[in-house]
């Protein structure tokens, strides 16, 4: 079931964490992957992807985390 453009739930992939559409790519390995300090293109070298669906990958991390409540960690 695609949750978000480009992003797909299958319960028989990867124990149905979101997956980039048509692949077994986990989204969280391509936001890690930038996050990491690969670049755009080297991420899809690196996961045989498209520019869509690396920023798709992106837009839905943007997604989730306006969506989550921020609580302070107790310092």
């Amino acid at each position: 079931m695609e949750i978000a453009p480009h992003i797909t739930v299958d319960s028989n992939l990867h124990h149905g964490t979101p997956i980039m559409t048509g692949t077994r790519v986990p989204a969280a390995i391509v936001v890690g992957s930038l996050a990491g300090g690969m670049s755009k293109e080297e991420v899809m070298q690196a996961y045989d992807l498209t520019q869509i669906q690396v920023e798709a990958a992106l837009s839905y991390a943007a997604m989730l985390i306006s969506h989550t409540e921020a609580l302070p960690l107790g310092v």
